[in-house]
């Protein structure tokens, strides 16, 4: 799970230029404004990611005028986004730990890293159309189905050196909806990402993939090769879903994962496999070795994920993983980041 919430070291504090009353804090790999004096260099501190969307209460009443937001599916909060004072980015927000009495009064168990989300009521900001486009819930994801969020390199900087010397790749991150296809011996899945869907005519996302014929193709590679387990998972891009920024005429559906028998599949076979099937990948961009050679700091990474689309309109930013999948030590999962665009993010909130 994300720690929206956690207690983090503020590493290093910076002046503003032309600001008397604020300064930038240095959090993992992310850039925070704060309060001037509020806080000193090393000191421990409670830091909630953008995305997060903070409950209704005094601690957070401030936020009103600028984070207030009500929506049908999370009710009402303060949502942190990516914003700009004086000049400078800053994403997610930084509070004493005394702010909150239940940690206050417990100091000596509070540990860097420690996860407060659930403590303080923090929940991720969900787009509402996400809960317009799946279709009729039939149940949570399958076991073969592993949810599709991707760490942000600003979350774990650390994950930069995990790459070390081996084979790397960077993917375009579509700006859509997660989706999944699966097959076992239940039968077929077809999932958001969440949940799975029935197939009643409801969710377009099923009737995409019958529409495009991906079933008896996936049926046939399934049976052909003895599988046990075969999972597809992609975005889902289409008019309608999340603005469509890649202005695509019609529904499409960017591969970006395929897991055989609980195992991923590197970057060449799911390649191929994609072909084979009739399916597109996520567009790849970059393939190199020793990427902190190439983009030796977060701020690097944050500029080479700027770009645009065919269309001309800004992507979300990139997908960084290894050809050949490796298991990271600090996500104990396989080794996959993310870095978002800060002008797209802008550009979104505008």
């Amino acid at each position: 799970m994300r720690k929206l919430a956690s207690v983090q070291r503020i590493w290093k504090l910076e002046p503003i230029e032309g600001a008397d009353r604020i300064e930038l804090a240095s959090i993992l790999g992310w850039k925070v404004v704060v309060n001037k004096g509020q806080f000193r260099e090393m000191d421990l501190a409670i830091y909630f990611e953008v995305d997060s969307f903070l409950p209704i209460a005094p601690e957070f009443e401030f936020l009103r005028p600028s984070s207030y937001r009500k929506s049908d599916l999370l009710g009402e909060g303060f949502r942190l986004r990516t914003m700009k004072f004086r000049g400078q980015i800053s994403q997610g927000l930084v509070l004493p730990i005394d702010t909150f009495p239940d940690l206050a009064e417990n100091k000596d168990k509070i540990e860097i890293g420690m996860d407060v989300t659930e403590l303080l009521g923090v929940r991720k900001w969900e787009e509402e159309e996400r809960a317009t486009t799946d279709g009729t819930i039939l149940g949570s994801l399958p076991y073969c189905v592993p949810k599709t969020d991707e760490t942000r390199v600003q979350a774990e900087p650390g994950l930069m050196e995990e790459f070390g010397n081996k084979i790397y790749y960077i993917s375009t991150k579509m700006d859509g909806s997660s989706h999944s296809i699966a097959l076992d011996e239940d039968g077929f899945h077809i999932c958001g990402h969440k949940y799975e869907y029935k197939d009643d005519g409801i969710s377009s996302f099923y009737e995409f993939v019958k529409k495009r014929g991906y079933l008896p193709k996936i049926e046939a590679f399934y049976n052909e090769n003895n599988l046990a387990t075969f999972v597809i998972q992609g975005e889902f891009c289409a008019p309608g879903i999340q603005k469509n920024r890649q202005k695509l005429k019609k529904p499409e559906w960017f591969v970006f994962t395929m897991i055989i028998n609980g195992a991923r599949v590197g970057l060449d076979k799911m390649v191929e496999y994609c072909e084979e099937l009739g399916m597109e990948t996520v567009p790849i961009e970059e393939v190199g070795t020793d990427l902190m050679e190439h983009y030796p700091t977060v701020e690097s990474l944050l500029l080479r994920a700027n770009g645009k689309h065919p269309n001309g309109c800004r992507k979300e930013g990139i997908v960084i993983r290894t050809v050949n999948p490796w298991t990271s030590s600090i996500l104990n999962d396989y080794l996959s980041m993310k870095v978002v665009s800060n002008s797209y993010l802008l550009q979104k909130e505008a």
